[in-house]
């Protein structure tokens, strides 16, 4: 197992003046064995007989280059056993002390229940997910806030699962792996829209998932492909999103797209209005232009950040969107962290500082300033 090369490495950045909302922290589990307290009998001895069968291939195949094992920064790895992201005194350590972290925005990618083949087990691993948020993480450092992580393919027992824990603040959205059996927009999956909606909560699309291949091209063969996929991967649920009509039928529903970045959210507008236009006809349940849906409804967080020659053009791509659907996220432990210091290229003012990396969270997640 690699071990930490330089503890602290992000210490040397110190506090940034401004409170932060990091909106993708990743914890991982030491092993499947941290959720066998949270499952039924029954479903310990599935577990131990068939294991996690996944409808992808490959799932737990080496999907990264030899330096950056578990996507993460080779001084992630906490001391002793276990993942990065799998040790909260150390995350508290290395992350969320030196950094100054308000509250951050927990996202487990994997085991995900949308990915199993047997629904009622997908649904079990879920729940089991949740507990173990719930008690190892959220309970221990109140910073810290958890997604709700569902089986979307079983609506009725992703209701359920919503109805459990939506008056319990440790859960601040409901999570959804977006590479889905059929595209998130369709009306089977509409009941857990409406669950969100009548409990307030946002939906959190973090790109992952493993019902298919991660774009339009197959199957990579590159890493880099992989990784350059990711925009492409919420354009394309965006554009399911808005056309099926979810927003339209869910008019007060808020989705927050998680590690796509967000230079690429202006051209998918110009490009959804202008065949709005042209084709509206064959759409007559959307009453206004997508662009519209999409600056009401969504929410687009930083990291991967953009980095442009001409740092500047990053205001710009904001600017033409909107300055208060931008989230800050550092994607911690993962190798391409994106740190509170250095995210952005260029000066923030003071005011448009503590839109992303604050207010516009603060305002989505209902959470107060701590104090201090």
């Amino acid at each position: 197992m690699n071990k930490p090369i330089e503890q602290g490495a992000f210490q040397s950045a110190g506090k940034v003046k401004q409170r932060i909302i990091d909106c993708d922290i990743h914890p991982s589990l030491r092993s499947y064995n941290d959720l066998l307290p949270y499952l039924s009998q029954r479903w310990r001895e599935h577990f131990d007989a068939f294991g996690m069968r996944y409808r992808e291939p490959f799932v737990d195949a080496f999907r990264c280059p030899p330096g950056t094992p578990a996507f993460s920064r080779r001084d992630a790895w906490p001391p002793g056993d276990g993942a990065p992201g799998s040790s909260l005194s150390f995350m508290q350590e290395q992350y969320l002390d030196p950094c100054g972290v308000d509250y951050g925005i927990l996202f487990l990618l994997h085991p995900s229940g949308m990915m199993e083949r047997n629904l009622d087990f997908g649904t079990a691993m879920s729940s089991a997910v949740n507990w173990w948020q719930y008690n190892e993480w959220t309970q221990k450092d109140r910073r810290l806030k958890a997604s709700l992580i569902i089986n979307g393919e079983d609506a009725r027992g992703a209701v359920k699962e919503i109805e459990c824990w939506a008056d319990k603040g440790d859960f601040v959205q409901i999570c959804m792996a977006p590479r889905v059996t059929e595209p998130l927009g369709r009306k089977r999956y509409w009941p857990i829209y409406e669950a969100a909606v009548r409990h307030n909560l946002p939906l959190g699309l973090h790109v992952n998932g493993g019902n298919g291949c991660p774009g339009g091209a197959g199957w990579a063969s590159f890493y880099q492909e992989g990784h350059q996929a990711f925009p492409c991967q919420h354009s394309e649920l965006l554009t399911s999103l808005v056309f099926e009509g979810v927003f339209e039928r869910f008019p007060t529903l808020r989705v927050v797209l998680v590690e796509g970045g967000f230079a690429w959210i202006n051209a998918w507008c110009w490009r959804a209005d202008r065949q709005w236009h042209r084709m509206r006809t064959e759409v007559p349940h959307l009453r206004m232009p997508p662009s519209e849906y999409v600056k009401r409804s969504v929410y687009l967080t930083t990291q991967p950040m953009e980095e442009p020659e001409r740092v500047n053009d990053i205001r710009e791509i904001i600017s033409w969107f909107s300055w208060d659907r931008i989230l800050f996220s550092s994607d911690y432990p993962h190798w391409d962290f994106d740190d509170p210091s250095r995210a952005f290229k260029y000066a923030l003012s003071e005011s448009e500082r503590r839109q992303i990396y604050f207010a516009n969270a603060a305002k989505l997640y209902g959470l107060e300033p701590r104090n201090g």
